[in-house]
């Protein structure tokens, strides 16, 4: 058998964890695609990572340099498998003891929704863009996260396509709503050996008995969020929504708790909350049913708006008959308030470390294109983490925690050891590893090459029209 020819090496570790794909790429060319590309996505730029700023060139005139065509073909045309990649990305993440899925941990369900101009690029349709709060052409994909409060990454993506692009519109079999999508991923999740304790989805979920049905079949938990006033059948001198079970408990204050139970949360910068949690009946659903509604709040007199959430749960009471007939383990109060409030995560770091890795960079029409690049977002998010791990190196051994009283958001686990390694060892201007649990703005600030173009403001963002949202003030969001 004719000896494989040497590849390029990657800059610094990335080579070592680029060399763990190797078999699934038959090719020269894509070996060194896989590492270009990588490469590209780690670089801090001030574009939007197109393939022009993934090659260094300049945008629009650098478009026909070779090494911008090898990229454009590598993800467009060359024969791999966009879905073996993902699986061993999700193997090497099961090796790593500090990322290895344990059953403590939840599966989050997300929709992550992009701008896109045209209509003539799969997926793209006029839809609920959730990231501006309103109808416009994009591009969602449905995506599924593991995370236990001290890790997280990216399980699977899946984009969602609108009813037009099917001949039969929502009747047409291959039609598939966000719901459907979202239990089928989740139920990947679990085959591909990634235990949790829940699945984890607000309530964009919360209506769709698909999904509930989907996660039943799966044998999966689930700790859903439900609009405050959905409304469900019942007598008519019992509740009819969430909000009016949750009016129905007894007790407003610290000094009258009466049905509400006291729960502390524990968040990242290391202060204590404390919420008050109860188990409330509406329709068929009570702490003595197969499903529960459990209600959180900061304040059970007023329930605000912002810091009550209404859970739906398939987790047993403890007290419960279900408790000894149930698959699932039994959940007091406490674990179903900690379970939904891993969810955060995904809105606090995870997106816009794939913003900065350029999720939505993308200039490609086909869907397996979209599909390889957001694959490849996601190798590199998970490279993140693979060096986040690793022990400290002889160059980099008085390196300073960049985060030194960073504590999970969730829990009592411990921050894990300092990143140690460089990108490009010798090459890089300012030294360190990306650090996942960091917002963007530091998120790869040590992974730029030097040499590389420089990047102004191009045709290629003007035309992306894509800009970051300001944060709301914590009084204004529930996301802590």
């Amino acid at each position: 058998m004719t000896a494989r020819r040497p590849c390029p090496s990657a800059p610094g570790p990335l080579e070592g964890y680029a060399a763990g794909f190797d078999d699934l790429f038959a090719s020269l060319a894509q070996r060194r695609g896989f590492r270009e590309y990588l490469t590209g996505l780690l670089t801090p730029g001030d574009r939007n990572k197109t393939l022009t700023c993934l090659a260094g060139a300049e945008p629009v005139v650098g478009a026909r340099d070779p090494a911008v065509q090898r990229l454009q073909f590598f993800l467009s045309e060359s024969p791999w498998d966009a879905g073996q990649v993902n699986a061993r990305r999700l193997e090497l993440l099961r090796e790593q003891p500090e990322t290895a899925p344990h059953a403590g941990g939840v599966i989050v369900i997300d929709d992550s929704g992009d701008r896109k101009e045209g209509t003539a690029t799969a997926h793209v349709g006029r839809q609920w863009l959730g990231r501006w709060g309103k109808t416009d052409n994009c591009i969602v994909t449905v995506t599924t996260v593991w995370t236990d409060g001290r890790v997280y990454y990216p399980l699977h993506a899946q984009p969602y396509t609108p009813a037009h692009h099917f001949a039969r519109g929502q009747r047409d079999p291959a039609f598939h709503t966000k719901p459907q999508i979202a239990a089928a991923l989740a139920a990947r999740s679990k085959e591909a050996g990634f235990a949790c304790r829940a699945v984890v989805a607000d309530c964009a979920y919360s209506a769709s008995d698909t999904w509930y049905d989907a996660l039943r079949e799966a044998d999966l938990p689930y700790v859903v969020h439900l609009k405050p006033h959905r409304g469900t059948w019942a007598r008519a001198d019992q509740p009819h929504t969430p909000i009016d079970a949750a009016r129905a408990l007894a007790g407003t204050d610290p000094d009258h708790p009466g049905d509400w139970t006291p729960v502390e949360r524990r968040f990242r910068d290391g202060h204590t909350e404390t919420w008050w949690a109860a188990d409330a009946r509406l329709g068929g659903w009570g702490p003595d049913s197969p499903v529960r509604l459990v209600v959180a709040t900061t304040d059970p007199g007023t329930l605000p708006e912002k810091a009550t959430w209404y859970l739906a749960t398939n987790l047993p009471h403890p007290a419960s008959p279900h408790a000894t007939t149930s698959t699932h383990p039994s959940a007091g109060l406490a674990e179903i308030v900690r379970l939904y409030g891993l969810r955060p995560w995904i809105e606090q770091s995870y997106k816009q470390i794939k913003d900065e890795l350029g999720w939505a960079d993308f200039q490609v029409r086909s869907a397996r294109a979209i599909k390889r690049h957001q694959t490849l977002v996601n190798c590199a998010f998970s490279f993140c983490w693979d060096q986040w791990f690793t022990p400290p190196g002889p160059l980099d051994t008085t390196a300073p925690d960049p985060c030194p009283d960073d504590r999970t958001e969730r829990g009592q686990s411990h921050a894990p050891p300092a990143p140690t390694a460089l990108l490009a060892q010798g090459l890089t201007r300012r030294p360190g590893m990306a650090h996942p649990r960091h917002h963007p703005a530091t998120l790869v600030a040590g992974m730029d090459r030097q040499g590389s173009t420089r990047r102004t403001t191009s045709p290629d963002r003007r035309g992306h029209h894509r800009q970051t949202p300001r944060s709301l003030p914590p009084n204004l969001t529930n996301y802590r």
